[in-house]
């Protein structure tokens, strides 16, 4: 069996297999400041006191500060729900994003059956647990009842080979993916990265494929945790590695497809407009200008995001004709970025430092795109109209590229910056 069958199977009680209909119970429910409200009404319906106060985790990431009457009506909503219900130990106001924060406070362990109201919850899978994202209406049913239900998926075994150039990271790696499969080519199926590559890299990188996993259909992406990410665990928990429930494919698991990678020659990945799939070398888009450039999101905005942008921004200023954001995914990266001196590089190149949140990459709070206006975006997600204007365009690219575009305007290779 490969890890998500044996994470289902565990939780069911008994062997599962694909294809197959099961519910169980689960251990981690989260939403936000946008998806509570929704979830909040429903279950109300159902029922007067949710399963385990302390299982469920409610996050302000999506809009905080509040910037519309809406958004400060969502949210009191949500404050009155936490305070009826007790939900005090896991509401996390202005902290950062969701998919950052719960890790660190120790929220997120392997073999965990992990859900919310957000489609990038599978980002946890780096951490060795079973996420998924589901919809509100779903959501107020676990919230209720501690269980949901799944079709057990079919698995995809990505094998990740090579050692990547200094200008490509982890964030390439699951663009290039996107771009061989095609946004649906993983429809509810798990995607298990797997490969040196995959062994050898950090935890930051591993939340970055995870978390994109869905951009190619995938129901969950997950990895079988290495060293680091034991480690990272083993600390933010307070529990021994043999404490973990660390679980691994079996050498003979089954899967409904293998794909090989090999990375060692690939060039940084631009996800051109529209689709997250429309995905070109750096070389076929070089030179294509842009008006506003965004470092941040649950996808990159960890502190290697911000080291990597910090060492092609130092000593150099952006261009007139542009825009940079820089949005830190938490708190506590935050603080790491000001200690290491990063802040005060970005904003001594005319950086515009945001509190960490989601903000921009929604086109929701901050940095919204207006007609024809082209952005360049370390965020997953694309789509017209995602950050602003529907006739606005948005790229995606690893931090390194979207740091040499703020300076020279346009879209370039890090490897035209000469520090």
């Amino acid at each position: 069996m490969n890890i998500t069958e044996k994470i289902l199977s565990s939780k069911a009680g008994r062997e599962v297999t694909p294809g197959e209909i099961i519910e169980i119970p689960v251990d981690l429910a989260m939403s936000h400041d946008g998806t509570s409200p929704p979830a909040i009404k429903t279950f109300e319906k159902i029922s007067d006191e949710v399963w385990d106060k302390d299982k469920i985790a409610i996050v302000f990431d999506h809009n905080v500060p509040a910037n519309t009457i809406g958004s400060a009506e969502f949210q009191k909503v949500c404050r009155n729900f936490i305070n009826t219900q007790g939900i005090t130990k896991n509401y996390i106001h202005g902290e950062g994003i969701c998919h950052q924060v719960l890790p660190e406070m120790g929220l997120v362990e392997p073999g965990m059956v992990i859900v919310g109201a957000d489609s990038h919850t599978c980002t946890y899978g780096a951490f060795g647990a079973f996420s998924t994202g589901m919809g509100a209406t779903d959501l107020a049913m676990v919230y209720a009842t501690g269980k949901t239900w799944f079709m057990v998926p079919e698995a995809n075994k990505m094998i990740i080979n090579g050692e990547l150039n200094e200008y490509v990271s982890p964030k390439d790696i699951i663009l290039n993916i996107i771009g061989d499969i095609g946004i649906a080519g993983a429809t509810y199926q798990t995607a298990e990265f797997t490969g040196e590559t995959i062994e050898n890299m950090g935890v930051d990188g591993r939340a970055t494929i995870c978390n994109m996993a869905i951009e190619m259909g995938a129901k969950n992406g997950i990895m079988e945790p290495n060293k680091e990410v034991i480690d990272f665990i083993s600390k933010r928990t307070n529990k021994k590695p043999s404490e973990l429930n660390i679980v691994k494919s079996d050498k003979d698991a089954v899967y409904k497809r293998e794909l090989s990678y090999d990375v060692s020659d690939l060039e940084p990945q631009i996800a051109c407009p529209n689709d997250v799939d429309n995905v070109k070398d750096i070389s076929k888009v070089e030179g294509t200008a842009i008006d506003q450039c965004l470092i941040g999101s649950c996808t990159n905005g960890r502190i290697s995001d911000l080291e990597d942008a910090y060492n092609i921004l130092k000593d150099n200023e952006i261009n007139n004709d542009v825009r940079l954001l820089i949005l830190p995914a938490s708190r506590e990266i935050y603080k790491e970025a000001i200690n290491r001196g990063y802040i005060d590089a970005f904003i001594d190149a005319g950086a515009i430092i945001c509190n960490p949140g989601c903000g921009p990459c929604l086109g929701g709070h901050m940095g919204v795109l207006s007609k024809d206006e082209v952005c360049i975006s370390t965020t997953n997600r694309n789509f017209k109209g995602r950050m602003g204007d529907p006739e606005s365009e948005v790229y995606l690219a690893n931090a390194k590229v979207v740091a040499a575009s703020a300076l020279e305007g346009v879209i370039t290779h890090p490897k035209d910056i000469v520090n």
